[in-house]
């Protein structure tokens, strides 16, 4: 039990009336009978295990509709308490938790309560003697051994708590009641959820190991008592950065605290990938602890642009154009009709040329606008010299971009995303994979949220499979996207039944993992970095990694852009 601060001793007018356990920093559940007939102002909840901390006045706010009976339903009482208590409120535990791995090995579960003669609280052992619900409404419980603490009058309305992590699966709402029987019932969490539906957004879901969710809960109170909790812009933040796919959206009115956030992530998100997002909410939250660091300026791109795209002069012939962009000027460098055999030694050449116009000591980015149908093209394994084979994408940051969103509308939309953006602490992917990919309709409104940032795919636009999401994807449009050429394995033509065995799912893992707290406007680094890696590394997962990357104030012009290939091209 840890000497849980959140046990309560409920009073009325000065006699110790029961126990209580603290759920909220302003509520604590109590048994109906537990308070019943008490004068108005003359409840009030103590908590024995904050010593010092003074008896706080209480009222009841709520129950669940108890008649008056021994065996009447509802028997709970929700009290209001005057002030807020400064202690984490219990943790509850998943609906069947206090079930056994096996039916023949139960869960200890201990009971904090406040009989006769302990006014400081003493502790039971107990058990459930079956999961099965008695009345729709309790569960019977059994002394642990014989000759432990009976239940008695003081434990109702108790907390009854996992032995190993503390949570919470019921309350104490009857003992036998014939003296040397040691068994009782409790109101499960689940049927006190049906009399107050408040409860029901603080028990977790199923989805979460004890262990995990033991270590968020530490972490949070760590940060509350460190003072790390007084953002509630970050509190959005860190949730929106460890959110997958198909996670729910965070509040619109945010959340009024980080306990808040994580009961959020433990209670609303559930399925498959649930898991992974407790794991990158916590490695989020404990990042919060991190010794300050000196932090590494956002890069102030200046990039060289390479645009190139079909001549119209015939089949074989490529027009490329190469423009360097410097102190928010663009400089063109190069502009010709090129024979598609020679277009690596055009751009190689031409890039060369354009360094000179970039501002000394500025970070520099390659960037390829393409045709749609050559986005895939593998420009970073261009050697980057003609006297040196070393791939162009592991030389410099690089980059490619479709040609239609160079059109003023999209670079609009482009611009306000990457402005909000700035202040993403990590670029979260929206996967998608090869089993089942969202319609695209939904996918183009899913894109076009506020929260949106990365598109992850397995495979590359070729794949028939999910070209039509690509295309969405590219003009809805994201801000950044990202996509294993090599793909899933399967054919282009050819259907993916997705799971562990799939390429393009192992090389989304490990994307989502590597980019969830590197910014965005770090990502062609990352990538530069990752190429660097994979080229010196047999069977590495980004090997074949396509970055989509075009922020437009990049290559912004505040004197107007010259026109784009001002030879004919078919001069």
């Amino acid at each position: 039990m840890n000497s849980a601060a959140w046990h309560a001793r409920i009073e009325a007018g000065g006699e110790v009336a029961g126990a209580g356990f603290l759920v909220t920093p302003t509520t604590v559940l109590t048994c109906a009978h537990v308070v019943h007939g008490a004068a108005a102002g003359a409840l009030a909840v103590t908590f024995t295990e904050l010593p010092g901390f003074p008896t706080v006045a209480a009222r009841v706010v709520a129950d669940g509709g108890w008649g008056g009976g021994a065996t009447d339903l509802g028997d709970l009482a929700v009290l209001e308490l005057a002030r807020p208590v400064a202690a984490a409120p219990a943790a509850l535990a998943p609906v069947d938790a206090a079930d056994g791995p096996r039916a023949d090995r139960p869960r200890k579960l201990v009971v904090y309560g406040f009989p006769v003669g302990f006014d400081e609280g003493t502790l039971a052992e107990y058990r459930i003697t079956a999961r099965q619900l008695l009345n729709g409404e309790w569960i019977q419980l059994e002394a642990w051994q014989p000759g432990g603490q009976p239940l008695a009058p003081g434990f109702s309305g108790a907390a009854v708590a996992l032995a190993d992590t503390g949570e919470v699966v019921g309350m104490v709402t009857a003992a036998a009641g014939d003296r040397g029987v040691r068994n009782g019932r409790m109101m499960p969490t689940e049927v006190m959820a049906r009399h107050w539906p408040a409860l029901e957004g603080l028990v977790p879901t199923c989805d979460h190991r004890s262990a995990d969710r033991a270590r968020l809960r530490e972490l949070v109170e760590r940060a509350v008592r460190e003072g790390l909790d007084d953002d509630p812009g970050r509190r959005v933040r860190l949730y929106e950065a460890a959110r997958g796919p198909l996670d729910p959206d965070a509040p619109e009115e945010g959340f009024d605290s980080l306990r808040a956030a994580a009961l959020f992530v433990l209670c609303e998100v559930d399925g498959d990938d649930a898991a992974a997002t407790v794991a990158r909410f916590t490695a989020h939250v404990e990042s919060l602890f991190a010794a300050p660091v000196e932090v590494a300026a956002a890069p102030v791109w200046s990039p060289i642009l390479v645009d190139l795209r079909r001549s119209g002069a015939g089949d074989g012939r490529v027009l490329v154009e190469v423009s360097a962009y410097s102190d928010g000027r663009r400089h063109p460098v190069g502009c010709d009709t090129v024979p598609q055999a020679g277009v690596r030694a055009y751009v190689q050449d031409r890039i060369e040329a354009a360094f000179r116009h970039l501002t000394p000591g500025c970070d520099e980015l390659i960037a390829f606008a393409l045709p749609r149908e050559w986005i895939d093209l593998p420009v970073d394994r261009w050697a980057s010299a003609p006297d040196d084979e070393t791939p162009l994408g592991c030389v410099y940051p690089l980059v490619v971009t479709d040609q239609a969103r160079r059109r003023a509308g999209m670079r609009h939309q482009l611009a306000r995303a990457w402005k909000r953006l700035d202040s993403a602490p990590g670029a979260r992917v929206h996967r998608v994979e090869c089993d089942g990919p969202e319609e695209p309709r939904r996918l183009r409104m899913r894109l076009r949220r506020d929260d949106a940032c990365l598109a992850g795919f397995g495979s590359g636009p070729g794949a028939s499979r999910t070209r039509p999401h690509f295309d969405t994807t590219v003009s809805a449009p994201a801000p950044v996207v990202v996509w294993s050429r090599e793909g899933c394995g399967a054919g282009p033509d050819e259907d993916c039944a997705g799971g562990d065995g799939c390429a393009g799912k192992a090389f989304l893992d490990e994307l989502d993992a590597c980019v969830s707290q590197v910014p965005p406007a770090e990502l062609p680094r990352l990538v530069l970095t990752l190429r660097e890696e994979a080229d010196a590394e047999d069977g590495h997962w980004a090997h074949d990694i396509q970055l989509l990357w075009d922020d437009p104030r990049v290559f912004a012009d505040p004197h107007g852009e010259p026109p784009a290939h001002t030879r004919s091209p078919v001069a």
